[in-house]
Order: structure tokens, then C-alpha cells, then sequence
């Protein structure tokens, strides 16, 4: 009897060369680049949860939107977040999400996903370097700015 099994094909193609893009030194670059990279339409509907890879010299590779949610929250899947950081070899990463209600605080919730992505991330030596809350209306909440990453 013959056992048959299914073909793993792994791939991640640059576009753009990831030289030519963007390198994040703070805060403000990172909201402004997300809010740019959102759709105004639901940035204020509900929650999306995206991740920014990053290389080596913090330029941007990409931006992955890794869930759609509700009105108050979204769920992460560790395994799948990790698949893209790895597919992409990224090194770095920021995590974001956006408040649809403009309440700029971290949630104890946030708080603990983000203690445990960090967790994770240590196992494959990949750095998270902060986790953005964008509002609907450009503002922006940082973890590392305000000293709970």
C-alpha cells in the first residue's frame, strides 16, 4: 500500500527590494506608516491586528494584517503570527492594533498578549520592538514610549 502525502511549499517573494524601503527609527514612523497602511473605512468599525517585519536595519519588508475582529477585540493566533515572522525571516517585528472607540489605553489583555508574543519571539531570537494602538483619527498609543514593553 502506498502512502501519499501532501508537498510543503514554503515562499516569500520581495516586490520591492527591501533595501530601498523605509527604516523605522520611532514611534511617530511607525503610526504614520500604519495609518497609511489602513483602511480608513473600518479603522473606526473594528478591530484588525497587523504586525510590521522588519529586517536587520529595522526597514520595513511588509505589513501583515493577521486577524479581523470586532467592535471591541480581535484574536491572535500565536502559530500564524509566528509562520509569517519566520516565512518572511524577519528579525524584528511590531505588533499593532486599532481602537475603533479612539480610547487610547492598553488593555490588561493587550498587555498580556503582548508579554506573551515577546515570550515567544525569544525562542527565535526575533525582537519586538513595540506595539502600536492606533485611533481612527491618527493618534496613537506606544508600549515602548510609554515604558510597558
Amino acid at each position: 500500500m502506498e502512502h501519499k502525502v501532501n508537498e510543503i511549499q514554503i515562499s516569500y517573494r520581495e516586490k520591492l527590494s527591501t533595501l530601498k524601503s523605509l527604516s523605522i527609527t520611532n514611534s511617530k514612523e511607525v503610526g504614520e506608516l500604519l495609518f497609511k497602511n489602513w483602511d480608513i473605512d473600518t479603522i473606526g468599525l473594528h478591530e484588525t491586528f497587523k504586525i510590521v517585519l522588519l529586517n536587520q536595519s529595522n526597514k520595513v519588508k511588509g505589513i501583515y494584517p493577521l486577524s479581523h475582529g470586532s467592535i471591541t477585540g480581535t484574536l491572535v493566533d500565536m502559530r500564524i503570527l509566528f509562520a509569517i515572522i519566520l516565512k518572511t525571516l524577519s528579525v524584528g517585528v511590531i505588533l499593532a492594533h486599532n481602537h475603533p472607540s479612539g480610547q487610547l489605553k492598553a488593555s490588561e489583555p493587550d498587555k498580556q498578549l503582548t508579554r506573551k508574543i515577546k515570550e515567544a519571539a525569544l525562542l527565535f531570537d526575533v525582537k519586538v520592538l513595540d506595539h502600536i494602538i492606533l485611533a481612527p483619527d491618527g493618534r496613537y498609543y506606544s508600549f515602548a514610549d510609554n515604558g510597558i514593553l
